[in-house]
């Protein structure tokens, strides 16, 4: 096939018509003028746009829209006022029915684009949705500043660097939202000093809030430039005071000029190091840094997922390879003979070792390093998986670990991921040795454009023991 020039298409500024064929992975209209690829945030598929371009590169355009000449049927108004300005959410604008196919056809896309598998759309399910898609999120990270010597806390702008303040974000858990808006309250009446990141001057930088679903129990992070905070012990009873359901009062320092938001230093200022969690009859201790899932609804119906993949009897040796605290793995600790899970973080593994302790599962082993290393290893000395489990960062597998399943050869393997490009190069590269028998997407995080996955893999050849 000839491969079109690439002189410039569309020049900056232009106006053009454009029909949008599909989503692109970040939840933008996807079109092509005169052959070159056009992406349009806000376009929805099959809609007719009028669109100016805003960033012309080679391989690609972007544009704003104009004008709608034909709308989509699933567009709808965004409840929450900010959207267009917050950029936290990328889909308000489409109806949850339309998010949920779209997500679908962001997973075919992937495979079509990453991988040479047949069958794909067959094998692909119907998205995993919520019953009520709001309210979700268990956890918040606000910056804070102050505008017109008004407190705020909320999130940069959509390609700026404008603090936005969100006063009631509709996809938050209500609690998150009434307890960071009261620390507000609390840091203006009490004139406690802001940081200001250009100035590199004042105190506190971040409201981190998060609640347990099913305990109610409240957790408040503040991240401070120093550790020293003017009014501190007023401060506590303050919150104490007006905050009785704040279980855990935490101080974290970070002085770093950076985008990460932890520091290295934790303090522990009133109440308790952690709160409670529970998802099914497992429950969890989460620190102020511990990793915990989001949208504790849909993790519940993902790791169900994960145990019907794995298609357990009770007599399974399992690896549960990037581990994190054991989630996955303690899930499907009931119905298994053994688990070993492993992760590159020692912390991570310190907390899985005792979240299994805790429930009682003797059957449980955590070790620290990589699974390439730990996998051949207990092959070597006899022991094999029957199931491996991976969920790893979005950056997918580790190569290594790639080739270590294809040697050690498990009868299956689990694939949980939250970015489906990496996924399907992954799983491109495991169909050497394994039959895909379904994809099964999860939304975990409805009005964003992220979709999370759970692939189900079986050894073609299952003669060599």
């Amino acid at each position: 096939m000839n491969k079109p020039k690439t002189e410039m298409k569309v020049q900056k500024g232009q106006t053009f018509p454009l029909t949008i064929k599909r989503l692109g992975i970040n939840g933008e209209g996807v079109g092509y003028f005169k052959r070159q690829v056009v992406f349009v945030p806000g376009a929805l598929p099959n809609e007719e746009v009028v669109v100016e371009a805003t960033n012309v590169q080679h391989k690609f355009a972007e544009g704003k829209i104009k004008r709608i000449r034909k709308k989509s049927p699933h567009r709808v108004e965004a409840p929450c006022p900010i959207y267009d300005q917050c950029g936290g959410c990328q889909l308000q604008h489409l109806s949850y029915e339309g998010q949920l196919e779209s997500k679908r056809d962001i997973v075919l896309q992937a495979f079509e684009r990453h991988s040479s598998l047949k069958k794909v759309e067959e094998k692909t399910r119907q998205t995993i949705g919520m019953e009520d898609p709001w309210r979700y999120r268990n956890k918040s990270q606000f910056q804070v500043g102050v505008d017109k010597q008004k407190v705020i806390a909320g999130l940069y702008g959509l390609n700026s660097h404008r603090l936005i303040d969100i006063e009631n974000c509709p996809i938050q858990h209500k609690a998150t939202n009434h307890v960071t808006k009261e620390i507000k309250r609390i840091l203006q009446d009490l004139q406690i000093p802001i940081y200001n990141e250009r100035k590199r001057r004042g105190i506190v930088r971040t409201i981190v809030s998060r609640i347990g679903f099913e305990t109610g129990e409240v957790q408040i992070v503040l991240i401070t430039a120093k550790k020293e905070i003017p009014k501190k012990e007023l401060l506590m009873k303050e919150i104490q005071r007006r905050l009785p359901e704040v279980k855990s009062l935490v101080q974290n320092v970070n002085g770093q000029k950076t985008s990460l938001i932890f520091g290295d230093e934790t303090f522990t200022l009133a109440g308790k190091s952690v709160i409670q969690e529970t998802l099914g009859d497992i429950s969890f201790e989460l620190s102020a840094r511990a990793f915990f899932q989001l949208n504790p609804l849909q993790t519940v119906k993902l790791y169900d997922e994960v145990k019907k993949a794995a298609a357990l009897t009770g007599s399974e040796k399992i690896v549960d390879a990037y581990c994190g605290v054991g989630t996955i793995g303690l899930w499907l600790a009931k119905d298994v003979k053994e688990i070993r899970g492993m992760d590159t973080i020692e912390e991570s593994i310190v907390d899985a070792r005792k979240n299994a302790k805790d429930h009682g599962f003797e059957h449980a082993t955590y070790v620290t390093g990589p699974a390439e290393k730990w996998m051949p290893q207990w092959v070597k000395e006899g022991w094999k998986p029957d199931v491996i489990v991976v969920d790893p960062p979005r950056t997918g597998c580790d190569d290594k670990l790639l080739k270590t399943i294809l040697q050690v050869k498990p009868k299956k393997v689990v694939y949980v991921s939250c970015n489906p490009s990496t996924l399907a190069k992954d799983v491109q590269q495991l169909s050497k040795a394994y039959h895909v028998d379904y994809i099964q997407p999860v939304d975990m995080f409805p009005h964003t454009a992220h979709v999370e996955n759970v692939v189900s893999l079986t050894l073609k050849f299952t003669n060599n023991k």
